[in-house]
């Protein structure tokens, strides 16, 4: 039996899907491009088609998810679970999951006016949030028993959400710091690498020295930085490099010299000569 979420993305996803092939048909898609992802032919305009098809199957993919926990839906999970009924319980995860979605859409704004990866980064963030809200409001509301539906959702998430928020923070943290480093001037380069090394040692050595300190405070704090060193690394991109002067090795300068010198020895050879003739 389909469940009434399952229903409605799985008709989003197909609506979209096939409005991204067909719009790939009529901005210039051949063959079976728009229908093999650009496997055997073109597939048109690819930001417009890549938006349509990678949304359609992402609200699909969210339709597979809902119909295998049924939606969700206390009566299916009491009747799978073999008890009467299943007590209503209020969230117990707090909902950021919004300024997040903010921030990525925002991004995606910015990188149609500046850079492509700058988008394809925003619509990860999308992604990634639709994902990670709907398991909180699945979660939420999966037993009657908050602690059991933190366990639950921590089971199912936290082995993809652990590594790829680390490789997605050091990866963006890199990125950041390189664009901010290759901006600035060679003694602000040091001192803010010092800088971020110094915050960077700070903050775990406190989260892993003293188990009675504030984590919120700790969380609180490396949110800032990390606010603080993504917005230096955005504005660094867009300000540009610094100029790099070019520096050449003392070999190539006595090289150089020793042509000169040569050049020189032939032409004051070639005057003699002449002069030598003339005089004759």
């Amino acid at each position: 039996m389909f469940t009434t979420g399952f229903k409605f993305f799985f008709g989003i996803g197909v609506a979209l899907v096939t409005a991204g092939v067909l719009y790939g048909y009529t901005s210039g898609g051949n063959h079976m491009g728009p229908l093999s992802l650009g496997w055997k032919g073109g597939v048109g305009e690819h930001l417009g088609y890549g938006l349509l098809v990678g949304t359609g199957v992402s609200a699909i993919g969210i339709a597979l998810t809902l119909i295998f926990f049924r939606d969700a839906d206390p009566a299916d999970q009491a009747d799978y679970m073999g008890v009467d009924d299943i007590a209503p319980t209020t969230p117990v995860t707090s909902s950021f999951w919004p300024v997040v979605g903010a921030f990525g859409v925002g991004t995606m704004a910015i990188g149609l006016v500046l850079n492509t990866a700058v988008f394809i980064t925003g619509l990860v963030i999308v992604g990634a949030v639709a994902v990670e809200w709907m398991m909180d409001a699945w979660a939420d509301r999966a037993t009657g028993d908050p602690e059991a539906n933190r366990a639950l959702r921590n089971r199912i998430m936290a082995p993809i959400e652990i590594p790829a928020a680390g490789a997605a923070a050091v990866a963006l943290g890199v990125l950041a710091v390189s664009r901010i480093l290759l901006n600035t001037t060679k003694l602000g380069a040091v001192v803010i690498a010092g800088v971020v090394a110094v915050l960077i040692l700070g903050l775990g050595t406190l989260a892993a020295s003293d188990r009675k300190f504030n984590r919120n405070l700790i969380a609180g704090g490396a949110l800032v930085v990390g606010v603080a060193v993504l917005g230096g690394g955005v504005w660094a991109a867009v300000d540009g490099e610094r100029e790099f002067e070019e520096h050449h090795s003392e070999h190539g300068d006595d090289a150089e010299h020793s042509d000169d010198a040569e050049h020189s020895d032939e032409g004051s050879d070639g005057d003699h000569s002449d002069g030598e003739t003339d005089s004759e």
